[in-house]
């Protein structure tokens, strides 16, 4: 199987994103499509995972995060993760 025939990636939608295994490329339309998915599923706050490194995926899920009406907020996590994650809270229907 090539690359281009490889099936879709499903991801539980449990209110968290690790973006670790995702090219950067694919960044955006996963931060948006799990958003959608976690409103669908009545999941209101969310953590994407970014990781610190030089701060290239956290900016870019930040600018991302900037764009989408459905975001009231968002920040690094408090907890644990410190800078490597983004917490996130959703409007709600």
């Amino acid at each position: 199987m090539t690359y281009q025939e490889q099936e879709p990636v499903v991801l539980p939608i449990d209110g968290i994103l690790d973006l670790h295994t995702f090219s950067p490329k694919d960044v955006p339309s996963l931060v948006d499509e799990y958003i959608r998915a976690a409103m669908e599923n009545e999941i209101y706050e969310i953590k994407i995972i970014h990781g610190k490194g030089k701060g290239v995926l956290r900016r870019m899920v930040h600018s991302r995060l900037e764009k989408n009406t459905q975001v009231i907020d968002f920040g690094l996590d408090k907890g644990s993760s410190g800078w490597g994650a983004t917490t996130v809270r959703l409007t709600r229907p």
